[in-house]
């Protein structure tokens, strides 16, 4: 497949990395001779330094033979007009293309990108999906991250392994037995800096952080497995520290909520006002979230969890660290520099949001080819999560998974069923129609795509 990626900032540097790695012909374009030294230095692309929105520059850039274009430039109108080109002159087939500013994308202006006006494929908005995500987290307790997949019959969960967790120090194969209640699969384990596919001689110890796919009816029961108590509600009290397009779309997912209550601390005056206007059910303190006194008159201390979503990373830590310090059950940091992701679970912060993981999730499930419904990386690409549907023509159709032969880094780890959730074991025979959930390390993504592919010649 040949790609164009418009923008070699962190998406557009993470998704050429992604692609190149699996062997595809990408280009990317950026004005920066920096960004696009850095990505000579590290990837093995092309690399043009030019304006993405120009003809000539996109040309140079094989745009005419491209099967895709993705624009992800930290101007808007820089991505779109380059999809327009790429659809008007070099009729490319799928263009993609991030736009932050909301104002595009409200539903009254949704023709804009009609196939007749400014055709792009697909729309993909940062800002809301991290919203999206950070909403989905905070309706399990103790999780730091939750991927519902198979229209949320099936949710993967990340969950942190503490010193009183039942299930550590226990062989995988030795989980069913001890405790048969434990209906899940586990399909990844992050170790200190290390990630890894376990296999069934394989332990949890102490401060792993583990992934399982479940059935979402069962979802509470694993987590008292792990240790964590049940609720059948999320938090009632949110704060929200930093009232940018996050927090603001963040705020709307929670006025939705039942018995959920959402409140705003933003530093900037004109921007709390502005949020008044739009959100009417939502209490909004204007103020610096590292001020004591602040965080003391909006009652910190009786909050269920904070969301701290400015638009600095220090700011985030520094203020989540602090409502620990208030008592604080649980917070959410948002966090851009992959060089604190370490520090974060030390400090004692709960749960980490990283803007770029969730975008490049994004793109990506637009890129897998095959039958493939829906696509999350895990770990800044170490694996990613897959719901794929299986066809006649796969070879997992048929025979008992322990017999089918595919790599050893993947995991399938459940299967829809007209309905129905099967989490796989040995003996499991996938159907033709089947949506099946495995986790693939990155390097055997490429092989997962061919398993579901519609054409033969595939094989």
């Amino acid at each position: 497949m040949k790609v164009v990626i418009c923008g070699a900032g962190q998406v557009g540097f993470s998704i050429a990395r992604y692609l190149s790695a699996e062997s595809n012909d990408v280009t990317v374009i950026d004005q920066s001779p920096d960004l696009i030294g850095k990505v000579n230095e590290s990837l093995d692309v092309q690399a043009i330094v030019g304006h993405a929105s120009h003809p000539d520059v996109l040309e140079s850039a094989g745009v005419a033979d491209a099967d895709m274009i993705i624009a992800v430039t930290f101007a808007d109108e820089v991505n779109m007009v380059a999809c327009q080109i790429a659809h008007s002159i070099f009729n490319v087939p799928t263009k993609i293309a991030r736009i932050r500013q909301q104002s595009y994308l409200e539903p009254m202006w949704a023709d804009l990108f009609s196939r007749d006006h400014m055709p792009i494929d697909v729309i993909i908005s940062p800002e809301l999906e991290v919203a999206r995500a950070i909403s989905r987290r905070m309706a399990v307790p103790g999780a730091f991250d939750m991927i519902p997949l198979a229209d949320d019959k099936v949710r993967v969960i990340g969950i942190r392994c503490g010193e009183d967790c039942p299930v550590i120090n226990t062989t995988l194969r030795q989980l069913t037995g001890l405790f048969p209640d434990l209906n899940i699969s586990i399909v990844a384990i992050v170790r200190g800096e290390d990630a890894f596919v376990p296999n069934s001689s394989d332990e949890m110890f102490a401060g792993d952080e583990v992934y399982f796919i479940a059935d979402t009816e069962h979802v509470g029961r694993a987590l008292a497995t792990f240790g964590y108590e049940e609720r059948q509600e999320a938090s009632r009290r949110i704060t929200i520290i930093g009232g940018g397009n996050i927090g603001l779309n963040l705020a709307r997912f929670i006025q939705d909520m039942e018995n959920v209550t959402g409140r705003i601390i933003e530093s900037d005056s004109a921007r709390a006002r502005r949020i008044v206007s739009t959100l009417h059910d939502t209490q909004v303190t204007h103020g610096d979230a590292l001020d004591t006194e602040i965080l003391e008159e909006t009652n910190i201390q009786n909050a269920d969890t904070v969301v701290a979503v400015s638009n600095d990373d220090e700011t985030n830590i520094l203020a989540s660290l602090l409502a620990k310090r208030f008592g604080v059950e649980r917070t959410i940091a948002l966090v851009n520099r992959d060089t604190y992701t370490p520090l974060i679970t030390t400090l004692g912060i709960d749960v980490l949001v990283n803007p770029r993981a969730i975008t490049v999730s994004t793109i990506l499930q637009h890129i897998r080819r095959g039958r493939i419904r829906s696509v999350h990386s895990l770990r800044d690409g170490f694996a990613e999560v897959i719901e794929a549907e299986a066809l006649d023509t796969s070879p997992l159709v048929g025979a008992p998974i322990a017999e089918v032969s595919f790599p050893s880094d993947v995991i399938i780890g459940a299967v829809v069923r007209d309905g129905e959730v099967i989490i796989a074991r040995a003996t499991t025979v996938i159907e033709s129609g089947d949506r099946v959930i495995l986790l693939s390390a990155a390097h055997s993504v490429k092989k997962v795509e061919r398993m579901f592919s519609v054409r033969l010649e595939f094989f």
